[in-house]
Parts: C-alpha cells; sequence; structure tokens
C-alpha cells in the first residue's frame, strides 16, 4: 500500500475542499468482513485530477456525479478521480471491508468468557482507509453522518449521540467539522453506565463479563471525568464543543487511548479485574485528563499535517498530568511522571533515532508514525512545563485560549501556536521555540561550588545550549538525625546564569532542578553524592527523591554507576520509600534492565537475591495491612525474580500469600509464567488455570506461560505461532513474545537470536506496522548482549528490506543492547547525546557531538564505587 506524501496532501488541500461525508456501515455480514457505503460531497476549485484513499476487501461500485467508475481502477489504496472540473462533486462508493485482529481498522472480538462479540474502530494515521473511502489527510475536515446496521442486541457509540431507528439502523448525530482519523464507532452488546454533567450525556462502556468491575469503579471514573471537565473549563474560553461524552474500554487497543471527538476509547486493561495500586488508578485518571484535554488540542483546534502531531501529544500530556494533579484527588501526578514518564523520554533522545520534539518536516504518513515517543510525548509534556514556568501560567493559558479562538474547528500550524503565545507575552517565544522544539538531545547540568571568604557560590556548568529556568535545593543533615536531610531554601535559576549565586554555607546535598520543572540530566558533587548514599529516603518530598532516582539511573545507563551501586542504593533506601510509583519505578529498572542486561550473567542470581531480600523487607514492613498497595508491589516482584520455585508455587497451592494478599487472576498467572520459566510448570497446569479463567485475560496468560516453558517444542510452537502463522491477534502475539525471551533460557532460545531477523522482517511486512512494533519490541531477544548478537542486528538494519516501522523499533532496541554491552564492559557512555541543533530531516545515525571535560564537574563521585556481591546471602525461603 503506498502512503501519502506531505507534497500529496498539500496539493489535494489546495485543489478541493470537502464538506460531508454520509457512511453506512453493515456489520451484519459475517464474521470476516463488513459492508462500507460512503457519500463524499466536496468542491474542487479548479480542473484537475486527485484521488480518493481506500483499502477493501472488494470495491462492488463507485460513481462520481452519477457516472460509474472502473473499480479496477483502484491500485495500492488509491482510487483515481480523473476529470474533475471546477464545482461541486458527489462521489459514491460501495465497497466490502475486512475485519482486523492487530488494532487497526475495525478490530473484531469475540470474548472467550461469553462468545459475545465487539468491534471498534482506530482510524489513527491512515487506517480510516480500512473503515470507508475517505480524502484521508488531517487538514480536510468534514461533517461525519455516519448510520450502523447492528446485530440485534448491539449497542452502536459514535462521535455524536447515537439513536435506534425504526429500520433497526443506527443512526448518529452528524459531527461538527472534524479530521477522518476522529472518527470512530464502538459495536457490541455494551454495559454502560450513564449520567449527565453541565446539560451532556456521559456514558461509560465495557464488555459484558466486565461489567461488575466497571460498575465497582465507575463512581470513582466519572467523578474523575467530571472533575477533570470543570477544570478545562476554568482553564479553557472555548466550552467543550462536542454534544456527548462517552467513554469505552474496548479489547484488545494498541495504545492507552485514542481522542475520539465525544467518544474516547480506553484499553480495557483500565477495567481492573484484579487488585491494582493507587499509583495505577492515578495514571488511569491521568489517561482520562489526557484525552479530554484533546477535545481542544487535537479534535477542536487540529494539526495541519503530522510534523506537528507533537502539539497534540506534548499539551495533552502535559494537561493531562497537571489537571490531574489539580483537579483529583491523587496527589502525586508529576512524581510518576518524573520517575517513569521522563526517562522514557530521556532514553529516546539519546538514541540515533532522535528527532525534534517539532520536526521541521514529516515526509510521509509512515514517518510520521516513527514519532509516537518518548519525544512527542514525555519530552514534549517536559519543554511545555518549562515553557509555563517560564511565561507564568497566567500567560501560558492566556496564549492557549487565544490559539483556540483563532483556529477552532480548524487546523494550525506550530508557527501558529507560537504566534498566539507570544500575543500574551513580552517574552521572546520564537527564540525559545527554537532553542527547545528544534533541536534534539539532552543537556547535562552539573553543579559547581566554590568557597570564599566562609561562603559558598554556585555556577551551573551546562552540556548543551538550551536555556532553563530551574529551582536548586539545598538540603543540610538533620542535627537530630545525620542520615536524614532537611530542605533550607529552594534557589530560582536562569541558566546559562549571569554570575554564579551566593549559597551561603556549603550544603549537604545541592539538588539541581528541584521541582523537576526543566528537561535535562543532572549530576551531583562528591559532598552531595555522599551524602544521597545514606540520605535519599530520608529527602521529605518524593518528587524530590524522584529526580535523585532519576540522575543515578541515567549515571548507571552512561557508565558513570556501577549497576552494583545503584542496586545496593535501592537495597538500602527502598524498604523505606512511601511513594508507590517511586518503589514501581526502581524495581522495575533495577530487575528488567540491570539484572536481566546491564549484569553479566554470572552477576544475575546475586542481582535476584538482592532483590528478593528488598521485596521481603517491604514485605515485613507492610504486615499490618496498613499499606496494601506497597505489598502488592512488594509481591508482584518478588514473583517475578524469584529464582526457587518453592515459595511462590506454595502460594498458588495455597491461593494466597501469607498475610496476604489473595491471589487474584493476575497474580495467579504472574505465578505461573515464573514457575514455568523455572521448570516448575506445565502443559497440564496451565490448561488447568486456564479452565479456572477463560477470559481474553487468561487466553493471553496462558499465551505467555506455554512460550516461557523451558521445553524445545514449547519454544517451536511458539516461534511459529508468531512468525509462520497470523492466527495471532495483537495482544496473544504480545503476551506469546514477552514469554519466549527469558535470560534463565538463554541456551535453550540461542539457535533463535538469528532467526529473529531472518523472521521478523517478513512478518512485519505481512501483519502491519501494529505487528511491526510489537515484534520490534516484545520479541526482541533483549536479553542476548554481546557484540555477536550487536553484529547481526546491525547487518539486519543495513541489509533487509524493512519496513519504517521495524525499522525505528529495531534501530531503537539495538541501541539500547550496544548500551547494555558497553555498560557490562565498564566503558563510558560512548554515543550519548548532548543537546545538539536539528536538520531538516534526522539522519539515521547523526554525528556524534564532542563530549565536554568533566573531570573537575563532579562526575567523578560515581567512579569506583563497585558493589561487592551485595545479596549474595540472601537465599529465598
Amino acid at each position: 500500500m503506498s502512503v501519502l506524501t506531505r507534497d500529496e496532501a498539500q496539493l489535494r488541500a489546495q485543489f478541493l475542499d470537502v464538506h460531508r461525508y454520509t457512511v453506512e456501515l453493515d456489520l451484519t455480514t459475517g464474521e470476516d468482513t463488513f459492508g462500507s457505503r460512503t457519500v463524499i460531497r466536496f468542491t474542487t476549485r479548479s480542473d484537475g485530477d486527485t484521488f480518493v484513499e481506500l483499502k477493501p476487501a472488494e470495491l462492488r461500485d463507485v460513481t462520481l456525479d452519477g457516472q460509474p467508475l472502473d473499480p479496477d481502477s483502484l491500485r495500492d489504496g488509491r482510487l483515481p478521480l480523473t476529470g474533475l472540473t471546477a464545482g461541486e462533486h458527489e462521489l459514491r462508493v460501495d465497497a466490502v471491508m475486512r475485519y482486523s485482529r492487530t488494532g487497526e481498522g475495525m478490530h473484531r472480538f469475540t470474548d472467550p468468557s461469553d462468545g459475545e462479540t465487539y468491534v471498534y474502530t482506530q482510524m489513527f494515521m491512515d487506517d480510516v482507509q480500512r473503515v470507508f473511502a475517505a480524502f484521508d489527510q488531517p487538514d480536510l475536515k468534514a461533517v461525519f453522518e455516519v448510520a450502523v446496521k447492528a446485530p440485534e442486541g448491539w449497542t452502536v457509540l459514535a462521535n455524536g449521540v447515537t439513536e435506534q431507528r425504526a429500520d433497526g439502523v443506527w443512526q448518529a448525530a452528524p459531527t461538527p467539522t472534524i479530521s477522518t482519523y476522529l472518527v470512530a464507532v464502538a459495536a457490541g452488546p455494551w454495559h454502560s453506565v450513564r449520567s449527565e454533567h453541565r446539560g451532556l450525556p456521559f456514558g461509560i462502556h465495557c464488555r459484558r463479563s466486565l461489567a461488575p468491575h466497571l460498575d465497582a469503579d465507575a463512581d470513582e471514573i466519572l467523578d474523575v471525568t467530571r472533575a477533570c471537565f470543570d477544570r478545562y473549563h476554568e482553564k479553557f474560553a472555548e466550552p467543550y464543543p462536542f454534544d456527548s461524552y462517552d467513554q469505552a474500554f474496548v479489547p484488545e487497543f494498541n495504545a492507552g487511548a485514542m481522542e475520539n471527538p465525544g467518544l474516547v476509547t480506553f484499553r480495557d486493561d483500565f477495567v481492573y479485574r484484579s487488585a491494582v495500586t493507587d499509583t495505577e488508578r492515578q495514571t488511569r485518571a491521568m489517561v482520562i485528563a489526557h484525552e479530554m484535554a484533546h477535545m481542544w488540542f487535537g479534535d477542536l483546534v487540529t494539526l495541519k499535517w503530522w510534523d506537528d502531531i507533537w502539539l497534540n501529544e506534548s499539551f495533552a500530556e502535559y494537561m493531562g498530568y497537571q489537571t490531574t494533579a489539580e483537579a483529583t484527588r491523587f496527589a502525586g501526578p508529576w512524581t510518576e511522571f518524573g520517575v517513569t514518564r521522563k526517562p522514557w523520554g530521556y532514553d529516546a533522545d539519546q538514541r540515533p533515532t532522535t528527532h525534534p520534539v517539532a520536526p521541521d518536516a514529516v515526509d510521509d504518513t509512515a514517518s510520521a508514525l516513527l514519532n509516537f515517543d518518548g519525544i512527542s510525548y514525555a519530552k514534549g509534556a517536559s519543554a511545555l512545563r518549562q515553557l509555563a514556568a517560564w511565561l507564568g501560567e497566567k500567560d501560558f493559558l492566556a496564549g492557549i485560549n487565544t490559539h483556540f479562538a483563532r483556529h477552532k474547528f480548524g487546523n494550525a500550524t506550530l508557527a501558529d501556536f507560537i504566534d498566539s503565545l507570544a500575543s500574551a507575552t513580552d517574552r521572546d517565544v520564537h527564540a525559545w521555540a527554537d532553542s527547545w522544539l528544534r533541536t534534539t538531545g539532552v543537556d547535562t547540568l552539573t553543579p559547581v561550588i566554590a568557597a570564599a571568604d566562609g561562603t559558598c557560590t554556585l555556577a551551573v556548568d551546562r552540556a548543551g545550549s538550551r536555556p532553563h529556568r530551574l529551582t536548586a535545593g539545598l538540603y543540610d543533615h538533620d542535627l537530630a538525625d545525620e542520615g536524614r536531610l532537611v530542605l533550607r531554601e529552594r534557589l530560582d535559576l536562569d541558566v546559562p546564569q549571569a554570575a554564579p549565586e551566593p549559597i551561603g554555607k556549603r550544603p549537604a546535598l545541592l539538588l539541581l532542578n528541584d521541582g523537576d520543572l526543566t528537561y535535562a540530566k543532572v549530576r551531583f558533587d562528591d559532598r552531595s553524592f555522599d551524602a544521597l548514599r545514606t540520605g535519599l529516603s530520608g529527602l521529605p518530598d518524593p518528587l524530590t527523591r524522584a529526580i535523585v532516582w532519576n540522575a543515578l539511573r541515567d549515571a548507571v545507563r552512561d557508565g558513570e554507576l556501577p549497576p552494583a551501586a545503584y542496586l545496593e542504593t535501592a537495597r538500602a533506601h527502598l524498604p523505606h520509600e512511601t511513594d508507590l510509583a517511586l518503589v514501581q519505578g526502581v524495581l522495575v529498572f533495577a530487575s528488567g534492565q540491570i539484572a536481566d542486561q546491564y549484569l553479566a550473567p554470572e552477576d544475575r542470581p546475586a542481582a535476584l537475591a538482592t532483590l528478593t531480600s528488598l521485596c521481603r523487607d517491604l514485605l515485613r514492613r507492610t504486615e499490618d495491612g496498613d499499606n496494601p498497595g506497597l505489598r502488592l508491589i512488594a509481591v508482584r516482584h518478588l514473583i517475578d525474580v524469584a529464582a526457587h520455585p518453592e515459595t511462590i508455587a506454595a502460594w498458588l497451592a495455597d491461593g494466597t500469600v501469607p498475610g496476604g494478599p489473595e491471589l487474584d487472576p493476575e497474580l495467579r498467572w504472574r505465578v505461573l509464567a515464573r514457575l514455568a520459566v523455572l521448570g516448575a510448570a506445565d502443559e497440564a497446569a496451565i490448561a488447568a488455570e486456564l479452565d479456572r479463567d477463560p477470559s481474553a485475560t487468561g487466553q493471553e496468560g496462558a499465551a505467555r506461560c506455554r512460550a516461557a516453558l523451558p521445553d524445545p517444542e514449547a519454544k517451536r510452537a511458539a516461534w511459529e505461532a508468531m512468525f509462520t502463522g497470523d492466527a495471532l491477534s495483537n495482544y496473544l502475539f504480545t503476551a506469546t513474545a514477552q514469554g519466549f525471551w527469558k535470560p534463565e533460557q538463554a541456551e535453550l532460545v540461542r539457535e533463535y537470536v538469528p532467526r529473529f531477523y531472518e523472521d521478523v522482517v517478513p512478518v512485519a511486512a505481512r501483519r502491519g506496522p501494529a505487528i511491526a512494533v510489537a515484534a520490534g519490541r516484545f520479541a526482541f531477544p533483549a536479553h542476548a548482549v554481546d557484540a555477536d548478537h550487536v553484529r547481526l542486528g546491525e547487518a539486519c538494519l543495513r541489509d533487509a528490506d524493512l519496513t519504517p516501522a521495524l525499522r525505528r523499533t529495531l534501530a531503537d532496541r539495538l541501541d539500547d543492547l550496544s548500551r547494555a554491552l558497553r555498560v557490562r564492559d565498564g566503558q563510558g557512555p560512548g554515543d550519548e547525546r548532548t543537546e545538539t541543533p536539528a536538520t531538516a530531516e534526522t539522519p539515521e545515525k547523526p554525528e556524534k557531538v564532542k563530549k565536554s571535560d568533566k573531570s573537575d564537574k563532579g562526575d567523578k563521585s560515581y567512579k569506583g564505587k563497585k558493589g561487592k556481591g551485595e545479596g549474595k546471602t540472601d537465599q529465598e525461603a
């Protein structure tokens, strides 16, 4: 299939205007295909030719202005429209479309729990063509009238209020002008909870088998929705622009959620059927706030072309966290952002595939899809948070509201956005945008403390060139408790500085970016690092601790702090941590990257023993039941790092952890997956558990467990399911891939490392971008950290004919693999990138940046702190 280029989109937008789509979908024609009839009314400004996009199973009939067109003229998803004269036109298309199993287009899912079937659309980027004919680009907005014929007993949801007509067909109210990628339909025997707020109908919907779980959380979900809705109306002068607000939790959804106006779709993992932590509930609240922000930024005002996708996602990401903090009961969203989302941005920004937050040009839709990453979300949101701190919240919101007023129901560019912000301030927003949005890489900030005449000054050494407004935290030892650090004061700084800042007596800890208002890696001076070794867990603010943990994480990845030293710090301080997001974030990094990748195989057992001991300390701390979230995190990770099966096997047999919690379905599958890895489970045990839990989640759990069995035949079957057949849905493919590679089974799966590069290329080409990304992320042999593997991967990137989605994913994974290899070998950061100007097209392998001399900047404080096999005596009971 061809992809739409930027030049083609610009020419088509200059040639025609689209006014209205009338779409009729028939979902009663069978399990494989559905009917799609479309009438498009449009106007051309001159005589000429153009094309409409469509990817049908069968094109039955096409007429243009009443004259038939040859269906065989459809090529590569494009139907040519030739000989058009200036004026009004009507295109009618009758097609048969194919349902998807990969979460793209019209996805069809049958619930194994009860046999009920559900379908929903995911039209993003260029997938509307899988559902109906369209001039598929974001700046050709139109009104959409959608009607859906559905099986008896189904409910149909859409962008507008739906009603069932006398003939049984569901009719949706016409939309305001929206982009093609935002059209949405969700149909099936939904379980719905409906309410009303500010005169608008609100609804939340899920599969019937999840009804008890949605009902249990309905009040919380709707309370969050109403609170965010009210807060946005306090922030934004433009009222909510659509006629209803439905939120559908749909199965096998590829993203976290999608901002379809009036019908937001979420992955139904957010309908919790097992115990979760309050941080996970906070994340759900943030996603609700994020998608609602899109109703204004993305839906009301839409990007003109995909080079400005960051405006959608960065804005919604920033507003999602900020509004959750302001409007809901959750107090720690920015801490979770700091420990989870920002590292995603930092990691992406140091890879060869990095790109500016706002790239100068995105050539086509395939290239645009690659920019949905930690830069567009986390770095972009961090940049907007820095911008709000620099402008002040009042001027920032004033500029936003000007932008909405100028471009509502239309399209806008980065230049339009910056002009709107500039109208609200005397500051040079254009210069700020050039330094923050048109550049790549991460700045590094290092404190330089000088003493003279009994007092100290602070200067900030910056590797990079962005301006930063930030806060420096000065902490002293508590006189009553030397292991505890107390805040002396926070200093507001602008970097670069006009002059060093007086700070009085030297603090025990000097922390740059305290408050996390800017986007940069921070380093410590020697004295500060020594203070953190004993005082990290005693820092009073969880966001401050998040910044410290991030700095330690960066130092490990950059080869400046031995992985064992990070584990030592975690072992000392995590048992005293109170913030759940921090405990979770540190354990994920310690187990998933340090134990599984950064340490040599012979050192991994000691690392797992350390983590086991740490989790047992957390369990002992929560024996009184006053912190069930912390206990749940400890149980999950204790299962994941178990080196011996006895304890967790007893939990599974008893159905509970001594002292709680009881093993719900998520924990039972987690235990069984680990037992499978350790050779303590078999097919009979997996089948018995699936009989106990035949749900969709149970099917995924069984696939994960079967792929994890240390048996050659099980590995062969899993591999063939992923790479030979096409029966696996996106979720079952991912679950199988997650179970396949395990460090404990390195010898067993060694032959599959080269096979991965042979088999991933055709499966990506055959099954499309969603499976390509899943294969690159989850089926990649990340445990195989060696030079031979790196050479294999580099040869594939160099020589194979890769789809864009697979190329980008593999390039990222191989860069992570090379970094892990450097860390194992005790080398420095290698290709670490500081901030550099971006070219119009980011190259696959940008030039290396000369690193500044850090010998006197405090970085030496990380050197030589090798761990000494900590945890080797801690054995699992």
